[in-house]
């Protein structure tokens, strides 16, 4: 069942969202050559904390950590390690927080250092299919809008998406209906109305789409060993149109 939410609701997922987008952007000026994967988990936790928020991801079926922190090749889920960052990584953050009972979800892959040109053609698509798909997340349109604009522009690039991996509904759960492909012919699934609350985020891979759970049982990489990269914001479908809510001022995308 897709849960609406009300404008408070909205507005209470907008103040968790702005603790994730912080969260993400310090982790981001922490990440440089040399500092390990578990540094960075302690420092968004204690972060959240210190903002009055619970990283949604610890404890989570037993999720360990509060950031799924996942290099190169790894597209998802990663449990942060005592990995240290090299010069030309890519490296996904990806965090939930709750605030008063609401959570918000958003994800960033990050270049650390000076990345290859390729590595960066791929951060570009991943953005820019992102941004696609927000485009979509309006009233009166279908939920499948949302995932044919994703593959439009990461097939354009001559990427692939990964099927075995969706977006997801959030807001009074971490994950809630719908899943969202990011794949898919446009006009099907449910219609988008408004207070819907959407976790729009592509997973894309500069190879093959096929991926492996890894033996945590948590971590997936992509099975050629290629590249990764995956952007994630947390979006509600308004009257005035996509509202971000991961962000500084809960954005409307006009």
């Amino acid at each position: 069942m897709i849960i609406r939410k009300s404008q408070a609701e909205i507005d209470g997922m907008a103040r968790a969202g702005e603790i994730a987008a912080d969260t993400i952007r310090l982790v981001g000026e922490a990440l440089e050559p040399g500092v390990s994967m578990i540094e960075l988990d302690r420092l968004a936790e204690e972060f959240i904390r210190s903002q009055g928020g619970v990283p949604t991801s610890k404890g989570y079926r037993g999720y360990p950590a509060a950031l799924c922190i996942s290099p190169n090749a790894m597209v998802v889920h990663g449990i942060p390690t005592e990995y240290r960052a090299a010069e030309g990584d890519v490296i996904t953050i990806d965090v939930g927080v709750t605030l008063d009972g609401l959570v918000a979800d958003t994800a960033y892959t990050f270049g650390v250092g000076e990345i290859s040109d390729d590595a960066q053609r791929l951060l570009d698509a991943a953005q820019e299919a992102l941004t696609a798909g927000i485009e979509q997340a309006r009233a009166g349109n279908h939920l499948s809008d949302i995932s044919h604009a994703i593959q439009t522009v990461v097939e354009g690039y001559g990427y692939s998406v990964i099927r075995s991996l969706v977006g997801h509904g959030v807001g009074r759960s971490y994950h809630e209906d719908p899943q969202i492909p990011n794949y898919g012919p446009p006009g099907r699934g449910p219609v988008l109305q408004e207070g819907m609350t959407l976790a729009i985020e592509p997973m894309i891979t500069a190879g093959e789409p096929d991926v492996y759970v890894h033996a945590d049982e948590w971590s997936i990489s992509s099975v050629d060993e290629s590249l990764a990269a995956h952007f994630e914001h947390t979006v509600a479908v308004t009257a005035e149109g996509p509202r971000i809510l991961t962000g500084k001022t809960g954005v409307l995308v006009p």
